[in-house]
């Protein structure tokens, strides 16, 4: 017998007759001595407590082992709490966890169809899969939820429909895989067929001398160009120079050869689709510019030196007016800024119009340029952007074809020689204006603690996981705080700004999203770190970031001054200095980017003969503008590959419709192009799609982080339905349903982050 003195916790444990392991009595005895004294019902409640945690390892087991895939961790940890028994078998388990997503099934849609449609492609999106067998069990559970008058009906339709989408799904990616070999193998084949100068002589029948006087002169084609140990490598191919032979004769007699020959070239050759791309005269693309004696205005200067204020001015004077914007934000903010001058714009973005009869003035995205419609004036914001890899080829054709007789393009210092350059390129007269800052901006000579935050600071992070980790920190101590990263909507973004600028949040913590549009009464930008992660590497600030995110300090009229500052840890107030005060660094690559349209997709395929986007990519990837072409450098085209690879089996599909989709904006991190490739498979099939629909949301005071962050997701899924919507209105109908989703996110992620106020005012 056991004399060892027992506690109080450990007494009454004992006396309760219940039945536990030795290895819960240490965790059962800290549960019992929290409530002494105890009888048999606190210790009774007290194990179930305990063992809850266990069911949720059970229940999450059960539901792997069950095939239950649209069970979530919230789902699992619901149905444990659920449970009453501390014995609790499978069965019970089981009964608790279907209990537990009734609802969630309910209010995944808004109908059966669409709530079975929202949680299988959540399913998909996370790397799962669901069998025909399991497809049918969700659809049951689903149809149960929403009180179906059938369950085992709609659950063998819906098996039928997705075993039929399954095959057309399994034949276009056949089919894509086929092309995708096959262009490749084409175009392996055709550069094994090249062959160097050495054989030219003897193909055309002339000597090594005449040969090189007729490469230089244009007259022989160069099909290749690749760099070698002692220059540049030429490479020629045979069927092009086979018809040339002809002509050395005619060669051989003129003392002077043309400038610009007009060659039969071999069909497919990559002189041939250089020419018909024409991209190395890319300005010529835009006739309806290029017939307009065009006057650009290059406006640089730092923010808050009032470039945008004197271009908006003058467009407002105008009889007709373009303002193109980096941001949707920012487009509508012109759209304002011009109704304020009395001057009423239509808007056009790449998810939304908004038409205003009568009105000659259109405020827009850059990408929305509307290069055949002339206009007197026209003004292009954030030039700067015209060294951004993924979008500076926009700001390219937005400065080349704006159809435009005044055209004001506003940016930072580091844009002026690429403008320059595109000026000449288009033969357009430029004049240069230089603007400094109507506020002094200085750095402050010590770093700043979390805790010394003020009112009117504005924190940078350049990560939504560290925006959203310095307002928790923040809100813990008890302040009021606005968000603004990139994953926010818009209209989100303008309300957060707005509690900021009225007062109801003491501190904006934001990414670098908020260096462009926005207008914010910050009187001190303070940067939480001196590193960002630039997509491809973790690297220092630059000068060009640093002048353009910490000039949002100081805002004119509000504050005497701007300061810039390094929170405390995170860097040194010397190097902060430096940067802020260093002189703007010019770009190693001075070309604009340049990337293909619709035409010359068009045209590109016609000469290679193929319908396959991703062949006419690649063709041009490898075709247009040499490495040291003198004037422009192609963009990237990884991204729009990518699609393509993904749709082109869609053959229900044009080339052109494809190109469409590949120039949509998609988030890649979020299974983007999956899901697009099933839009694309449900509109090649004559099928609508429907819109991402959030299902029910929690309460904004009790929504979790990653709901929070599940909602932003849907809501940039949804930008990319509404810009397909705008080009298939037929595919993409249901847009008065895709707008009322919106609205409802955007009202719910704005309730979630103003949750906040009421937080602090309870700490």
């Amino acid at each position: 017998m056991n004399d060892t003195p027992v506690s109080p916790a450990e007494a009454a444990i004992l006396a309760s007759g219940l039945s536990f392991t030795a290895k819960e009595l240490p965790s059962l005895i800290r549960e019992v001595s929290r409530a002494l004294p105890a009888t048999e019902t606190t210790v009774a409640t007290a194990l179930l407590k305990l063992r809850r945690r266990g069911y949720v390892g059970r229940l999450a087991d059960l539901a792997s082992r069950a095939g239950i895939a649209w069970a979530r961790r919230e789902d699992v940890r619901a149905a444990a709490d659920s449970v009453t028994s501390i014995d609790a078998s499978d069965d019970t388990l089981h009964a608790a966890l279907d209990a537990a997503l009734l609802p969630r099934l309910r209010d995944a849609g808004r109908t059966p169809d669409a709530a079975l449609e929202a949680i299988a492609a959540e399913i998909a999106e996370t790397g799962g899969a669901l069998t025909p067998p399991r497809l049918y069990e969700l659809a049951r559970a689903v149809a149960v939820a929403h009180a179906h008058p059938d369950p085992a009906r709609f659950a063998t339709n819906a098996r039928i429909a997705e075993e039929s989408r399954r095959a057309e799904r399994r034949e276009a990616e056949v089919a894509a895989r086929t092309s995708k070999r096959e262009e490749i193998r084409r175009l392996r084949a055709w550069e094994q067929s090249l062959v160097p100068f050495q054989p030219v002589p003897d193909l055309l029948g002339c000597t090594a001398k005449e040969a090189l006087r007729w490469i230089a002169a244009g007259l022989i084609p160069v099909a290749r160009r690749l760099p070698g140990k002692s220059g540049e490598r030429w490479e020629f191919d045979p069927a092009e120079l086979a018809p040339l032979r002809a002509e050395v004769p005619l060669w051989r007699t003129r003392d002077t050869t043309p400038a610009a020959p007009v060659l039969p070239q071999g069909r497919g050759a990559n002189a041939a689709i250089a020419r018909v791309a024409a991209l190395d005269r890319y300005a010529a693309h835009f006739a309806t510019a290029r017939a307009l004696i065009r006057r650009i205005t290059l406006v640089t200067g730092p923010t808050n030196s009032g470039k945008s204020y004197l271009a908006l001015n003058r467009l407002a004077e105008s009889q007709s007016g373009l303002a193109l914007a980096p941001l949707r934000l920012l487009a509508h903010e012109f759209r304002e800024a011009l109704a304020s001058r009395g001057v009423q714009a239509s808007l056009t973005t790449g998810e939304e119009r908004l038409l205003v009869p009568g009105s000659r003035h259109i405020a827009a995205t850059v990408e929305m340029c509307p290069f055949r419609t002339p206009v007197d004036v026209a003004m292009i914001d954030e030039a700067q952007m015209l060294h951004d890899p993924d979008r500076g080829a926009a700001w390219t054709a937005a400065i080349m074809g704006a159809p435009a007789r005044e055209i004001f393009v506003l940016g930072a210092p580091d844009c002026i020689p690429m403008v320059r350059l595109i000026a000449a390129l288009c033969g357009d007269a430029l004049d240069e204006v230089s603007l400094e800052r109507k506020g002094p901006l200085i750095a402050a000579k010590a770093p700043v603690g979390l805790g010394d935050l003020r009112k009117g600071d504005a924190l940078i992070a350049f990560s939504r996981r560290e925006v959203m980790d310095l307002r928790a920190e923040l809100i813990r101590r008890g302040r009021r705080v606005a968000v603004v990263y990139g994953a926010l909507s818009p209209e989100v973004r303008r309300a957060e700004a707005a509690r900021f600028n009225s007062g109801d949040a003491d501190i904006l913590v934001a990414t670098d999203a908020i260096g462009m549009g926005l207008n914010l009464n910050i009187r001190r930008v303070v940067f939480s770190a001196m590193q960002k992660f630039d997509g491809t590497q973790r690297r220092d600030l630059n000068v060009q970031e640093v002048k353009q995110i910490g000039g949002r300090a100081g805002r004119y009229g509000l504050h005497e001054e701007g300061v810039v500052a390094v929170l405390a840890g995170a860097g040194s107030p010397e190097a902060l200095k430096a940067l802020l005060l260093g002189a703007h660094e010019t770009p190693a690559e001075l070309r604009p980017l340049v990337q293909p349209d619709a035409d010359i997709i068009a045209a590109v395929a016609a000469e290679i003969g193929s319908t396959s986007l991703f062949g006419v990519l690649a063709r041009i990837k490898r075709a247009v503008l040499r490495k040291d072409d003198p004037n422009y450098r192609l963009a990237d085209l990884e991204a729009a590959m990518s699609i393509a690879t993904a749709i082109d089996g869609v053959t229900r599909l044009s080339l052109l419709e494809r190109w469409t989709y590949a120039l949509c904006p998609i988030d890649l991190r979020d299974n983007g192009v999956p899901r697009l490739a099933r839009w694309a498979l449900e509109h090649g099939a004559g099928r609508t799609v429907s819109p991402p629909e959030a299902g029910k949301l929690p309460p904004p005071d009790r929504a979790s982080g990653e709901e929070l962050q599940r909602g932003e997701k849907v809501q940039r899924r949804l930008v990319a339905w509404r810009w397909m919507a705008q080009r298939f209105p037929d595919a993409y109908a249901e847009t008065r349903e895709a707008e009322a989703e919106t609205a409802r996110l955007n009202a719910w992620i704005e309730d979630v982050l103003r949750q906040q106020r009421r937080s602090s005012q309870r700490a």
